[in-house]
């Protein structure tokens, strides 16, 4: 079958400037990240803090260039954003002054469709994330459940071919974070989108994604991609405790488990660096 998503050998690097009169350096963010992504299907990107995962997600989205390589889209190299692109991000960014249905509707008026259709989508997908009735509630009427739902509505509203999503889940209570899971399934399935998504979450990868990218820790690389075989995870009455289940998570845990530690010993170095170095917290003011 031919990728939707192309990720070619694709390295990133960011300038990062110490404290006065030390020298800026390049920290390696991506190195050699290759991964084809097919139409349709829901991938899940997982990996330790820092390594790179919110990046990737930005040269998708075209915020950002890679350094060398390639990412394309239906053959063709992304080369900034597009609204052939939705995406979702941990903060819901809704505008504040603009109701559940307004905030929907914005994205539709970039593509220039007429007010009275513009509204009957924005309707159609309020419905859809199940929050028929809430169409002229502001942000702060609504739960961060609800103001969720209404930033997948609106990045569904213009019929992206790709939905990215970064993390969506992370800041909701793990009630909510389970209800949303199943309802972003539901709508993947209604929809056919093909959905890159992001998380810490090992269950979470395992529950939605029908492929889990392990990555390494930084510089971030694919190191490991696991198939995960549950044909349909809404129609599993206790998917979680299904033993293939509980086993997929185990794998995948086994591939984080050194690249996590990895990544704690580089934030501690990086925390030590930032106070200039060991021996200037061991004297530390003596």
């Amino acid at each position: 079958m031919t990728a939707k998503i192309s990720i070619r050998h694709v390295q990133k690097s960011f300038r990062i400037r110490r404290s006065p009169g030390q020298h800026s350096e390049h920290q390696h963010a991506l190195s050699d990240i290759h991964l084809e992504v097919r139409q349709g299907e829901f991938m899940v990107i997982v990996g330790p803090s820092g390594c790179g995962k919110s990046t990737l997600l930005d040269l998708l989205a075209g915020l950002t260039r890679p350094d060398s390589g390639q990412l394309l889209l239906d053959g063709k190299e992304i080369a900034g954003p597009d609204l052939d692109r939705g995406i979702v991000f941990q903060q819901y960014a809704l505008f504040p002054w603009k109701t559940a249905l307004a905030n929907v509707e914005f994205g539709l008026e970039a593509k220039g469709i007429s007010r009275r259709e513009r509204r009957e989508t924005a309707r159609h997908y309020i419905s859809l994330v199940g929050l028929s009735g809430f169409e002229h509630r502001y942000p702060y009427e609504l739960s961060g459940g609800m103001k969720q739902r209404v930033a997948i509505a609106r990045s569904l509203a213009y019929d992206p071919e790709v939905l990215l999503m970064d993390e969506p889940f992370a800041a909701l209570d793990a009630q909510t974070r389970e209800t949303l899971q199943s309802e972003l399934l539901r709508i993947w399935e209604a929809t056919g989108k093909t959905i890159i998504f992001i998380t810490h979450g090992i269950d979470e990868a395992v529950y939605l994604g029908q492929r889990v990218a392990v990555m390494s820790s930084r510089p971030g690389r694919i190191k490991q991609i696991v198939d995960i075989p549950f044909q349909s995870r809404r129609n599993e009455e206790d998917l979680r405790s299904n033993p293939e289940f509980v086993r997929l998570r185990h794998e995948i845990w086994e591939l984080l488990k050194d690249e996590v530690s990895r990544a704690q010993e580089q934030e501690k170095q990086k925390t030590l660096d930032s106070f200039g170095g060991k021996e200037t917290l061991l004297k530390g003011g003596a």
